[in-house]
């Protein structure tokens, strides 16, 4: 019999590694863009809509900065592959259902759009579980959903600031964006988690 508890040294080692990982400029990044949700939670609360607005953009620049100082800094880490499509979706799903609190967005889209990230996380939990499943990459439906998303909360607020007929269209334009966006992504997510347990099944059988 061989025993599996790990040495002193080698706990260490992970644990440095595991801090590592936290500590990168990136995740650092995406770790603040986090610490923004509950000031811009207030800020709608309070109907101070520029205030949410502001908050919500710098949140914005924060994640595209984090993906190119991963990229410019070769800090790409497995943290920062799971921590940055969690942050992105607690700011958008909190910042829907908040909305839709206050009466700015009509509840039908903030359910499809919580609708869809529950299945999901739901659906990747169970396959990470049983199929040791990682590949969650988004795809180029999902990525035009976040969009979607993005730019209607913006217009949205945008709307409570400046009430111009453009900024109305916009809104409107963009919750119908989401809302069609929502289905067809997670239809496709649907199509490609059984392309990959496919794939995955006809490995083992090879091997089999």
């Amino acid at each position: 019999m061989y025993s599996t508890a790990q040495s002193p040294e080698s706990q260490a080692r992970q644990t440095r590694v595991r801090l590592s990982q936290i500590l990168t400029a990136p995740n650092q990044l995406t770790l603040v863009r986090m610490a923004f949700l509950p000031f811009v939670v207030i800020k709608l609360v309070e109907g101070h809509y520029g205030g949410a607005l502001i908050l919500f953009l710098f949140a914005g620049l924060s994640d595209g900065l984090d993906g190119v100082l991963a990229r410019r800094l070769h800090q790409q880490t497995l943290l920062g592959q799971y921590l940055d499509p969690i942050a992105d979706k607690m700011l958008l799903s909190t910042v829907f259902l908040v909305l839709s609190i206050v009466h700015q967005i009509p509840w039908k889209f903030t359910v499809v759009v919580f609708s869809r990230d529950i299945c999901i996380l739901v659906v990747s939990a169970v396959l990470y579980t049983i199929a040791g499943l990682r590949d969650f990459r988004p795809s180029i439906f999902g990525k035009a959903n976040t969009f979607a998303q993005v730019a209607a909360v913006v217009f949205v607020m945008l709307l409570q600031v400046d009430h111009a007929k453009w900024v109305a269209a916009a809104r409107i334009g963009f919750l119908r964006a989401t809302f069609f966006l929502t289905i067809i992504s997670a239809l496709h997510y649907v199509y490609l988690v059984g392309r990959r347990l496919h794939a995955l099944d006809h490995r083992g059988s090879k091997v089999d």
